[in-house]
């Protein structure tokens, strides 16, 4: 019998519920519901980080909390708004004190699968950053799902008012990343 995947989520903005933090909740409550254990690093969490410091070692509990959930992941989903065609600060602070996991057995998102989602106020903003995202985790040599995801607040509305995802193609690319992750996780092949 396989074991229950873990899969983090990082993702948000400071805006108590963000699109960002919904993208990334939303593809963590399916695999949640096919039997994944998840865990979500949301906007409140990340912005009680301190700027990751290299040459700092001692780590705060939540940045401990953080890197913790990371190691032990067989999974990850990153979700980041674009902010002027980039990855957000936020999120940009959370990948870095991943560092952390660079003497690890199985270093930074090594062997892993990740999948990606931005949330932009329009098209090229948000395939820019995707693909800074992408590039990021080849680098931290992570394998990003085929399905990456980027939607364009302006002129798609994804959420309902109680944050439940109301657009039926976009729910279909969710559960598609989410198959994806399932699939790159160790000990399981197929999620139904």
């Amino acid at each position: 019998m396989a074991r229950q995947p873990r899969i983090v989520g990082i993702g948000g903005t400071q805006r108590p519920r963000s699109s960002t933090e919904l993208l990334v909740s939303s593809v963590l409550d399916i695999c949640a519901s096919h039997g994944a254990h998840v865990e979500l690093f949301g906007g409140e969490r990340l912005a009680a980080l301190p700027h990751f410091d290299p040459y700092q070692p001692e780590r705060t509990e939540g940045e401990k909390e953080l890197v913790e959930a990371v190691r032990r992941a067989d999974g990850i989903v990153i979700a980041s708004p674009s902010y002027h065609g980039g990855v957000s600060g936020l999120i940009k602070n959370a990948i870095d004190l991943l560092e952390d996991l660079r003497e690890d057995e199985r270093p930074y998102f090594d062997g892993r699968p990740v999948g990606l989602l931005v949330s932009a106020a329009g098209w090229q903003a948000g395939g820019v950053t995707l693909a800074a995202l992408r590039g990021i985790i080849h680098a931290m040599r992570g394998w990003p799902t085929p399905m990456g995801i980027a939607i364009n607040s302006i002129e798609q509305k994804p959420f309902a008012e109680d944050g439940s995802v109301s657009d039926p193609q976009i729910a279909a690319q969710f559960d598609a990343m989410a198959k994806q992750l399932a699939i790159g996780c160790v000990g399981l092949s197929r999620m139904d």
